[in-house]
């Protein structure tokens, strides 16, 4: 917390414990709630005031909570990464990527996923079920996994931009921000698939929320996109994964908790928190107050060189 503001700052709080990690993240988070509730304010300000579902409605809608509410997007976004640390775990563990970089690519997206699930948790995302539903196709072959990566990560594109909209809508910008932070790991990691697959992966001028898939060699090429949360997970379970359930596909059941222990890392993945505009004295060595130290010169160096910085000595 900044102590002289009063106000609480997740970046500062992580930069204060100097535990930037999603261990870090939860213990921040905690701290956080404890003073919203010295504040007055309730934990339930961070993470909305959507009714916690149990499992097995937690996509569905009632009559307590909106399709887009904070609780609502929090749960379908834990849900998504839970599947998506499982398939790029297994992924990467069978050698799917076939070549090296692509192998170095899922292996990192892994663990960049399971980051991504653990900052949602800590934030009060509750994950339909962590027992998910993989048809066997997915990893059939390389074309399979990385065709599904592609399809699924703009899926997860799409979900993170309603996110983002919904919170600054809110008038919530920092989390606004945080989602889009999120949102472009994905877009990277779809545009990595793309690439792989002999596509041109940088093919987006915009990112797409709910127009129709307009990569003419997507394999859902003119789908439209959506502005519903929950239609992400229409969209996966039409695919034939299942969250808790068989899904529509010959498959098989895999145990986040089990695969999660295996997922491999990168030692050349970074920022692995989310980050903010408030820090000042950001971990990348270039705080606010150097900045700010910065400006007072280069005003002292142009009023000397005006022109009326006062009689010049020869």
């Amino acid at each position: 917390m900044d102590r002289t503001s009063g106000t609480f700052s997740l970046e500062n709080e992580l930069l204060r414990t100097g535990r930037s990690t999603p261990e870090g993240v939860f213990e921040a988070v905690q701290t956080r709630s404890s003073f919203l509730r010295k504040a007055g304010i309730g934990a339930g300000a961070f993470v909305g005031a959507g009714t916690l579902l149990a499992p097995s409605a937690a996509f569905g809608k009632t009559g307590q909570t909106k399709a887009n509410d904070t609780q609502t997007i929090l749960n379908v976004a834990a849900s998504a990464e839970v599947l998506a640390t499982i398939v790029n775990t297994v992924g990467w563990e069978r050698g799917l990527g076939g070549d090296a970089v692509t192998q170095r690519n899922i292996k990192a997206a892994a663990r960049e996923e399971l980051i991504h699930y653990q900052v949602l948790v800590a934030t009060g995302g509750k994950p339909a079920s962590k027992r998910i539903w993989i048809p066997d196709s997915v990893f059939a072959n390389r074309t399979n996994l990385l065709s599904t990566l592609e399809v699924g990560d703009q899926i997860f594109v799409n979900a993170y931009l309603i996110a983002t909209l919904t919170f600054g809508n809110a008038g919530n910008g920092t989390l606004a921000l945080i989602a889009s932070e999120f949102m472009g790991a994905e877009a990277v990691h779809r545009a990595l698939a793309r690439q792989s697959l002999g596509k041109l992966g940088n093919d987006r001028v915009f990112m797409k929320l709910d127009d129709p898939e307009g990569a003419k060699d997507a394999p859902n090429a003119g789908q439209r996109g959506f502005c519903d949360v929950l239609v992400a997970v229409a969209q996966l379970q039409a695919a034939g994964f299942g969250f808790g359930e068989p899904g529509a596909q010959p498959g098989q059941f895999y145990d986040f908790d089990e695969v999660s222990r295996r997922t491999p890392d990168d030692p050349d993945v970074n920022q692995r928190t989310p980050d903010t505009c408030d820090t000042h004295g950001g971990s990348n060595g270039h705080g606010k107050d150097e900045h700010e130290k910065k400006d007072k010169h280069e005003k002292k160096d142009e009023h000397r060189n005006d022109g009326h910085a006062g009689p010049r000595h020869g």
